[in-house]
């Protein structure tokens, strides 16, 4: 288990175009690299917008554009992601298609839900947001950081 006051890791949340990494892709990535609870880099990249094909998915990730990183494939997003990782052990949303997605990713992977004392479920975000009193955001790895900065500090 990491120490999360001390230790470097990664805390990251995804979003694939099918829940099946063997028919879909990652078409957005927001990943913080933490030394302890301290932010030392982020990485907001998504594919460009017009390659994504699903309108429901388009809108879904069309929030703060300016925001973002893009890059023409989910290949060359995958590249850059594993690029930024280094050898940092993932803190991951732990459902299904998240650590689909990530399986060939050699890190370790933990849930960042057992450094919340929490378990996944499908309104989780709602949960943190009404436990650590947090003000509603679409980058959910920020809702994630704040929850572990709240968590630690109790």
């Amino acid at each position: 288990m990491l120490d999360i006051k001390k230790d470097k890791y990664i805390i990251l949340e995804l979003i694939p175009n099918s829940s099946n990494s063997k028919t879909g892709s990652i078409i957005q990535i927001q990943a913080l690299k933490l030394e302890g609870l301290t932010l030392k880099d982020r990485f907001d990249y998504r594919i460009n917008l017009d390659l994504i094909t699903i309108p429901d998915l388009k809108n879904l990730v069309s929030y703060d554009i300016d925001s973002f990183k893009y890059t023409n494939s989910s290949n060359e997003l995958m590249k850059l992601f594993n690029d930024f990782i280094e050898d940092y052990p993932l803190l991951i949303i732990d459902n299904n298609y998240t650590k689909d997605y990530l399986k060939d990713i050699n890190n370790p992977k933990e849930s960042i839900f057992k450094y919340l004392n929490l378990s996944f479920s499908d309104d989780i975000f709602d949960i943190l947001i009404k436990k650590y009193n947090l003000i509603p955001s679409n980058h959910l790895v920020d809702l994630l950081y704040e929850s572990l900065i709240y968590e630690m500090s109790n």
